[in-house]
């Protein structure tokens, strides 16, 4: 194709508000592949197979649900990634969460040991308090994902057969389920075998409505923690003075708490805690615009991993929960 052709081609894809990317189609064995799943979900749970083959066709792959995954935001640098979610209006939204669903908050860390602070800035992170939870069909980017994904594929057909499982016994209709471009449902942005889990019918109304039910949200972003271990009135994490380069080879140690509070001192790190020496902790290494900064990673810390595992995204978790509880004590001092 000469250039001037190429010219005209992408012109008129423009026209037509399109891109090459947006059009291209599924990768090879894409269908062959849908065909053996519809078939072992028809052998394992009992499904019809011609229903399944009207509800996941080839037609639901979205290459669009590629590119997003493939750039997530928890790539970025620190100092990029902490100003999408650590914001005065997601610190204001979170205060008035919290006001108005204080009842509910207040019972859930009654019951499950975890702040309120950290399941409000949960749910703040996720979804900004229920006003973003996804524009993306589910089985679109389940689909797209199990079949058309093969770096996470085994991963994300588990996640449909979840789904198809989780709609079956929630009386969802799957055709009408909107998420993440990850297929995260609801306010507090459940995977579906997580929702199959976790979720827990918090006002006992014989529902687990993580869309437009505050109780069994908050309740269930509850039941998360302490189901991965969240220990009741322990720190989350402490910012640490003189970390350099000599102490790389700790940050990369991994997320899990392995690395003494002694063994950090002995390395020249200042620790500004009395917490006992052998306490486990991993060290969190935070990209500045200029320079770094490094905080510990306790367990707490590290259960906020469990939720996405990235230490960005439990750090903005605590950072707003921190900025919440503030704003809302300055609000009312009494």
């Amino acid at each position: 194709m000469d250039t001037t052709t190429l010219k005209t081609a992408l012109l008129g894809l423009l026209i037509a508000g399109a891109t090459p990317a947006a059009l291209a189609g599924p990768p090879p064995g894409f269908e062959q592949e849908i065909a053996g799943f519809i078939q072992r979900m028809a052998d394992k749970h009992g499904f019809e197979t011609s229903h399944l083959r009207e509800m996941i066709t080839p037609g639901r792959y979205r290459q669009g649900i590629v590119d997003a995954i493939s750039r997530p935001s928890e790539a970025k640098p620190w100092h990029q990634y902490r100003p999408i979610f650590v914001t005065d209006s997601r610190t204001r939204q979170g205060v008035e969460f919290w006001n108005e669903n204080q009842t509910l908050l207040s019972e859930a860390e009654a019951r499950y040991g975890v702040p309120a602070e950290i399941i409000v800035a949960i749910i703040g992170v996720e979804s900004r308090y229920g006003r973003h939870t996804g524009s993306y069909p589910v089985l679109d980017a389940l689909t797209t994902l199990g079949f058309g994904y093969p770096r996470r594929g085994k991963f994300f057909q588990g996640e449909l057969e979840a789904f198809l499982l989780l709609c079956q016994e929630e009386g969802l209709d799957p055709a009408q389920a909107q998420g993440s471009y990850a297929g995260a449902l609801g306010q507090a942005q459940f995977i579906p075998s997580s929702y199959r889990a976790y979720a827990i019918d918090f006002d006992r109304d014989g529902k687990r409505d993580l869309w437009h039910n505050n109780a069994d949200v908050i309740g269930s972003v509850a039941a998360y923690f302490k189901d991965h271990g969240w220990r009741p009135g322990e720190p989350v994490t402490h910012r640490l003075e003189g970390g350099g380069k000599a102490h790389h080879r700790f940050s990369k140690a991994g997320m899990k708490p392995s690395l003494t509070l002694s063994e950090l001192r002995e390395a020249g790190i200042e620790l500004t805690t009395d917490l006992p020496g052998d306490t486990l902790a991993s060290l969190v290494r935070l990209k500045l615009d200029r320079g770094e900064e490094y905080w510990l990673g306790l367990h707490n810390f590290y259960v906020i991993t469990r939720y996405n595992h990235s230490n960005h995204y439990a750090m903005a978790v605590y950072q707003l929960s921190r900025a919440i509880r503030q704003a809302r004590a300055e609000a009312d001092p009494s």
